[in-house]
């Protein structure tokens, strides 16, 4: 596949691409399908964990910690991402699906010591940064830049509609076969992604960069921190550690409300608004997407200030509800990232983006959970909203200052210009 500047600006459509034309991508398929089956995994893997550490200790406390615990890997797994420039793409999402595969089977075996089954997990999760980052870096390689955006939209949705159904699907496979059943399926799940994308997927890039033996995390820093895009399009995307706070305080908002009947409606109101965000967002043409980016940060903040004077669950539902569409201008962020990203170094570009999300979550969360042990959880929503809103428009301007201006001398790709056109973030062959 080759494309360039004057082919894509002939071919740039008055609309937005539709989801036909994205899965007329056959390769692309193939993705979505590992995709789905990656996310399948990581649920059944973490509930399945959870049952089996609250089996052995009849502790809630240490059930609800294990959880937790796998989500920690992703900040250490995104220092990984550089790997996806060193190897080919396709290598290492084979890799780390067969790896995954042979330590879940390994924590089905019977009588294995728990703190050997939790590390087991903490590896699992450990190899998702590297596949995020490698699957993340070979879109654009696959899709032309009007296609890349509702694909991303569609990986997006599908993350978040696992979400919503993983915690019930996860708990019913459990139930029915048993923690070892249910750890065997989920090792047949990344076994069956590894060999969908050996044979469905060919090699991107098809060898190493010469000069790209040692990737880090440092470096990949160095690269976001010399690219004015690469930079507001990272704050851009670290503000969800104010809109993600409403997750981590969704227990005791519930509580506030006076039960816990309100928690399932208020775990499922950001995933089902984001779907919803996603689908709409795709409709509309990427030089537009662009513009209102911005515009889109802000609000996904600014909607859930009134948490703290809500009279009601519907209202707050409604209110987080609303958040999460906006907040699906997240899919906006990350194609442009990709696009902004020196091809020859963007899985090590994006594994800085997966890091730092991580850490922004965990630290919205983490004060959150603080804040919360002295004021009310809804005021602590409406703090951390309010917080969001100040620095959303402070990248928001930075981002718009970067798209309307020429490209600068410290900008490796130019993914949009002043009126959202095209220009190669490196040329994609194949």
């Amino acid at each position: 596949m080759k494309w360039s500047l004057h082919d894509s600006l002939k071919r740039m459509p008055a609309r937005a691409a539709s989801f036909r034309s994205v899965f007329a991508v056959a390769e692309f398929r193939r993705i979505w399908l590992a995709h789905l089956l990656s996310i399948a995994g990581d649920q059944l893997a973490r509930v399945a964990l959870t049952v089996l550490v609250f089996d052995r200790t009849s502790s809630a406390g240490w059930a609800s910690a294990a959880y937790a615990l796998t989500f920690v890997p992703d900040l250490v797994g995104g220092a990984l991402g550089g790997v996806a420039d060193r190897f080919s793409r396709r290598t290492v999402m084979v890799v780390t699906d067969v790896g995954r595969a042979v330590l879940i089977a390994l924590m089905a075996v019977p009588g294995l010591p728990l703190p050997v089954a939790v590390g087991l997990l903490f590896l699992v999760q450990l190899l998702a940064g590297p596949f995020q980052a490698a699957r993340q870096a070979m879109l654009p390689d696959l899709l032309d830049p009007d296609r890349l955006v509702v694909g991303q939209a569609i990986i997006s949705s599908t993350y978040q509609a696992g979400l919503v159904v993983g915690f019930g699907a996860g708990a019913a496979v459990v139930a029915g076969l048993g923690v070892p059943g249910a750890l065997l399926i989920d090792a047949g799940t990344f076994a069956l992604s590894a060999l969908m994308l050996r044979f469905g997927l060919d090699r991107y890039p098809p060898s190493a960069p010469s000069h790209h033996k040692h990737p880090s995390l440092i470096a990949g820093c160095r690269l976001v921190a010399r690219d004015r895009k690469l930079r507001w399009l990272l704050l851009i995307a670290c503000c969800c550690g104010f809109y993600v706070v409403p997750e981590g305080l969704a227990v005791p908002v519930a509580a506030e409300l006076g039960g816990t009947g309100a928690l399932p409606w208020l775990l499922a109101a950001n995933p089902v608004g984001s779907v919803l965000g996603g689908i709409l967002l795709s409709r509309i043409p990427r030089e537009r997407q662009v513009k209102v980016l911005g515009a889109l940060t802000v609000a996904s903040s600014l909607v859930l200030i009134p948490t703290g004077w809500a009279s009601g669950l519907v209202t707050i539902v409604v209110l987080w509800t609303l958040s999460g569409v906006f907040s699906a201008h997240d899919m906006i962020t990350q194609t442009q990232y990709s696009l902004a990203a020196p091809s020859a170094h963007r899985g090590q570009v994006i594994g800085v983006a997966i890091a730092a999300l991580r850490a922004a979550q965990a630290a919205g969360i983490a004060a959150a959970g603080l804040l919360a042990q002295i004021f009310a959880p809804t005021t602590v929503v409406t703090v951390a909203a309010a917080a969001g809103v100040l620095v959303a428009c402070v990248a928001g301007m930075g981002w718009s200052r970067a798209v309307s201006s020429r490209r600068g001398p410290g900008d490796h790709g130019d993914p949009v210009g002043p009126v959202g056109g095209t220009t190669p973030a490196g040329e994609h062959d194949s």
